[in-house]
């Protein structure tokens, strides 16, 4: 692949504007600055660096973000900052999403690809992939609640009852919650219709993926391999 299609495909801006960046010296290889947009590339392991910055090569995007509290999951956001300003602004343009979406005051752990079909098969409902929430109650928890939200409870709105994977307490307000469903608000709602209210929201893991421990707030990585994996595994 040559360079100026390396840089397009990654996000950094239209063609015109990637041939500008190589020609005016600001894309550099092993520390080399290439001038000649044409110059054919080995994309295996690449990591190019464009004003100094380094960048990996990668054919498709998957990341996983730590989103804070205040932030909506659009491009387009109505009352708050979108997730995208915590994310380098090449994501955007390659056309990145957030797979589902998390409530402007809910945080933890939220994944973002380029890859449609992986988009899909992590949105789709058919797919029945686990979300493990921490949530935080304004009440006491009981046995009560915990068994209805284990049953099933009806969603105003919804036909059928929605039942919680599993439920169990980690505190006397400190809940863990694990459904299949993203329904809109569906933690908020399965709570609230077995007597409580949530007071902070918290997605800790999605199938066999775990937030990273060490991954602060706000903060953004690259999934490897091993995460894919873990994740369909899970």
């Amino acid at each position: 692949m040559n360079l100026e299609s390396v840089l397009f495909s990654q996000g950094f801006g239209s063609r015109r504007q990637c041939r500008a960046l190589i020609a005016d010296a600001r894309v550099s290889i092993g520390g080399t600055p290439i001038a000649d947009p044409d110059t054919d590339v080995d994309t295996n392991a690449l990591t190019f660096a464009v004003d100094g910055i380094a960048w990996p090569f990668r054919e498709r995007a998957y990341i996983v973000l730590n989103k804070p509290a205040g932030y909506e999951c659009s491009r387009d956001p109505q009352h708050h900052l979108s997730v995208f300003n915590l994310l380098p602004a090449q994501f955007a343009t390659r056309g990145v999403q957030c797979v589902g979406r998390l409530d402007q005051d809910t945080t933890g752990l939220l994944l973002l690809s380029d890859d449609g079909q992986f988009v899909h098969a992590y949105t789709s409902p058919k797919r029945k992939v686990p979300k493990v929430y921490h949530a935080t109650t304004r009440h006491p928890l009981d046995d009560a609640q915990l068994t209805a939200l284990r049953d099933g409870v009806l969603l105003h709105g919804e036909t059928k009852p929605v039942a919680a994977v599993a439920a169990h307490a980690r505190g006397d307000h400190a809940l863990e919650l694990t459904v299949l469903e993203g329904k809109y608000h569906q933690v908020k709602r399965m709570v609230a219709a077995a007597g409580n209210r949530v007071e902070a929201l918290h997605r800790e893991r999605i199938g066999g993926l775990a937030l990273p421990a060490d991954l602060a707030a706000g903060a953004w990585q690259w999934l490897d391999e091993s995460d894919l994996g873990a994740l369909r595994g899970g």
